[in-house]
């Protein structure tokens, strides 16, 4: 029988070699230089280009007419799908096929690829068929008591069965055409117990109608045993949750649902420091936290029962495991797919709390890009020291702050935490002292001295100084930083200059671009500075005030929020006006022919660059208009300006003008014919019948306007959906290209064969993750040193 998988090669050697002395069909001298080429390539060891001599090979001997060797003409052989070979007219057997491949030399079947002393060409006709082992296709039990033989086993009893009909019409002497038959359905069978997906071949099925999953499927694909089985698995002590946000707890905790700590064990090895309280959690069988198994070191295991438990503690000795529920503060694991980087997986200590849900902190969901519209995530327990220790020292999320993408905190305050902070440390916000003390005490921050002025009042920033350690210095800027020709650093009525001295905050205003992931230089500065507990601790109480804040201010989202006066509508509309009245004017050049192109562009396409120029200015008019007539105390425009959520761009679009909608680059265009709608007339180049929403969502949209912008906004989903699968399977090629890569002792970046990829790591040997925003800070590490 022919292996289908070796069909092509089969196919290669069968054109490329003689039927009468099985030489490959060239020159002699030819054939010495390709020798010689691979000799040439072993010294490089170079596996690729071996096969590439090979090929050439190959290709110059399939178009040979005669063999040069014995001067027999060669008759063309034809592959018939999918898998009969014929010499012109007359089909050759796999016996004739096996006996014209064991005339290839040793010395030839190096020339075709192979090495002859691994794999000879004519074991690729397969004479004797391996029958893999009943651990490979183990049979199953079903509830009716019925026995179920796997796929396998169902496809080996096919090939026996065949193959006995085979013999006995061979012996009886049968008609040529039912022998022809029978080998025919012999090689079937075969074939789909290789390979059951083979085109022009029905696949084999089951009695039911199911396809059989024979050896090929079992290999290959995400269902296949590498990817499934071996690479990644299911696996024990593991648990699988919807998550919900808890900002009440650490940033490295995690809140685990009662009843999955109850099944969740943990081994611990009894020794002479923990062997009482080893005893108490067996006494403590069947209340939260107890011993559910105790491992003797003879291997035995015995399962703690409210009958068992006062022997088992009395047998209880050093050396002993006890295999003990989850309690506050082990480590675990904590995962959500799709695992993109190496912040997809962190350690979080365990909190155990009532309810259903997995509950994390809500500065730590940008690194797993988790939000809780019912995103599940994995809860892994690692059940050795070592791997404890590892989770500790490497994976626990405050080592985790700083991104080694570009050396900025990807863990840091968000949406509320911002603009609470914003709306604290703003201008000169004042609370009353049992505010004060309030804010504080959320934040567990008991020890502070605030100043409390004669009005029984603090500041806003006198409470953020109060979170911050005492030796802290930091100098930057807020998004509110209007980047003047001189800059009046604390004098800046834009509270754009932020400056801490000492622990206090002196002037400025606390936004994403101090605290924000992503951004928080303030943060980046406080983790360069402290030890991983104290970051922990100051983020925390950053988050926690922020929260505090908007509970006691209030923070409502109003629609009047984007009202505007009537007279600012109407400069609007007037503003709008005169960029249609231009864009017309531009329109008319155009037909005209008077208007001149710009330097490398058509006139079509100046015309389409100065009416998006010319609307987009009209959009910016509005921006301003609405951000300059707008309260301050508004709370959208304090969303925007914190960084919390959105941006100045997004309250114009609410409350003046939505302006020209842009697909892949330019004024939508693409519809019927010379017109996107018919809703216009043919060749209407204007700024309405190309895309233009002249109002803003507060006042509405026309019906064609929202066909518009429904176009632009279906463009980015379908993008953004048709981008995920293929940037997974980037991922997937780069990972399996880089994971045998490793850092050797003399720094350079080595493949597991010893090659260098890199003479340095990265080319400068920066861990970013441990950087200052891809830099080293060489006076910071001097100060360091010398501290020490």
């Amino acid at each position: 029988m022919i292996h289908i998988k070796y069909l092509s090669f089969i196919y290669d050697a069968l054109r490329s070699t003689c039927a009468k002395c099985g030489k490959i069909t060239i020159e002699e001298e030819r054939l010495a230089k390709a020798r010689m080429k691979i000799r040439m390539v072993e010294r490089q060891r170079g596996e690729l280009k071996k096969w590439d001599v090979a090929k050439e090979v190959i290709r110059r001997a399939k178009n040979s007419k005669e063999c040069p060797h014995c001067a027999d003409k060669k008759i063309k052989i034809k592959l018939k799908k999918p898998y009969s070979f014929y010499e012109e007219k007359v089909r050759i057997t796999p016996i004739d096929i096996q006996e014209r491949l064991k005339r290839i030399t040793d010395e030839d079947c190096e020339l075709l690829g192979l090495d002859s002393i691994g794999g000879r060409p004519e074991w690729m006709i397969l004479s004797y068929l391996p029958v893999p082992p009943v651990t490979v296709r183990p049979s199953i039990t079903l509830q009716s008591g019925q026995k179920s033989e796997d796929d396998l086993t169902h496809k080996l009893s096919d090939i026996v069965r065949t193959n006995q009909r085979l013999l006995e019409n061979l012996n009886a002497g049968a008609p040529e055409i039912i022998i022809e038959d029978l080998w025919d359905l012999l090689q079937y069978h075969v074939t789909t117990f290789f390979s059951n997906n083979v085109s022009q071949i029905p696949p084999a099925r089951h009695r039911s109608g199911r396809e059989l999953k024979t050896l090929s499927e079992r290999i290959k694909s995400k269902e296949g045993r590498f990817r499934k089985n071996l690479a990644g698995k299911r696996v024990n002590f593991c648990a699988r949750s919807v998550i919900s946000p808890d900002p009440n707890i650490e940033i490295n905790e995690i809140g685990v649902p009662e009843v999955m700590a109850e099944h969740l064990t943990i081994p611990e090895r009894v020794n002479s420091w923990n062997v009482k309280w080893c005893r108490e959690l067996i006494q403590n069988y069947p209340k939260y936290p107890c011993a559910l198994y105790v491992f003797i070191p003879d291997g035995r295991k015995k399962r703690v029962t409210e009958e068992s438990r006062e022997l088992l503690m009395e047998e209880l000795a050093i050396g002993f495991i006890v295999e003990r529920m989850l309690i506050n503060g082990d480590f675990v694991l904590f995962n959500r797919q799709p695992s993109l980087h190496r912040m997809s997986i962190m350690a979080h200590r365990v909190k155990v709390l009532p309810g259903s849900t997995l509950r994390i902190n809500l500065t730590v969901t940008d690194p797993y890009n988790a939000d809780f519209d019912g995103d599940d995530m994995n809860m892994h327990v690692p059940q050795t020291e070592e791997a404890r220790g590892e989770s500790d020292e490497l994976m626990d999320v405050v080592t985790q702050i700083i991104t080694p993408r570009f050396g900025l905190p990807i863990i840091g305050c968000k949406q509320d935490h911002l603009s609470g902070l914003f709306t604290l440390t703003r201008g000169n916000t004042k609370f009353s002292k049992e505010e004060a003390f309030q804010l504080l005490t959320r934040a567990k921050v008991y020890d502070a001295d605030l100043k409390i002025d004669k009005k029984g009042e603090a500041s806003g920033k006198e409470i953020f100084s109060a979170l911050l350690p005492k030796d802290f210095d930091y100098i930057g800027t807020s998004g509110l930083c209007r980047n003047c020709a001189t800059c009046k650093k604390e004098e800046c009525t834009n509270d754009g200059y932020v400056k801490i001295i000492n622990g206090k905050l002196i002037s400025g205003v606390i936004d994403d671009k101090s605290v924000g992931s992503k951004k928080g230089l303030l943060l980046q500065e406080i983790v360069k500075l402290y030890e991983r507990e104290e970051v922990s601790t100051y983020l925390q109480r950053m988050a926690l005030v922020g929260i505090a804040t908007l509970d006691i201010t209030g923070f409502t989202v109003l629609s009047s929020d984007s009202d505007l006066p009537e007279d600012i509508r109407k400069e609007i509309r007037t503003s709008l006006s005169n960029s249609v009245n231009k864009v017309n004017t531009y329109i008319k050049r155009f037909k005209d022919k008077e208007m001149v192109a710009l330097p490398g562009r058509t006139l079509r396409e100046t015309l389409e660059q100065k009416i998006i120029n010319a609307l987009n200015r009209a959009r910016n008019v509005v921006g301003s208009l609405v951000l300059n007539n707008t309260s301050k105390e508004n709370c959208t425009i304090i969303m925007a300006k914190s960084g919390a959520k959105g941006n100045m761009l997004n309250i114009a679009q609410m409350a003046g003008s939505v302006g020209q909608q842009v697909l892949r680059g330019s004024r939508l265009k693409r519809g019927y014919e010379r017109r996107v709608l018919t809703h216009f007339e043919k060749g209407d180049l204007g700024a309405d019948a190309r895309g233009f929403i002249r109002e803003g969502y507060k006042n509405g949209l026309t019906p064609t306007e929202f066909f518009f912008h429904a176009i632009t906004s279906r463009d980015a989903q379908m993008d953004t959906s048709m981008r995920t699968p293929t940037s997974g399977y980037f991922q997937r090629r780069l990972i399996n290209a880089l994971q045998d890569f490793k850092i050797d002792d003399d720094l350079s970046v080595r493949t597991s064969d010893g090659r260098i990829v890199q003479f340095t790591y990265g080319e400068d040997g920066i861990d970013v993750g441990k950087s200052d925003a891809g830099k080293i800070d060489v006076e910071l590490i001097i100060k360091k040193v010398a501290e020490k």
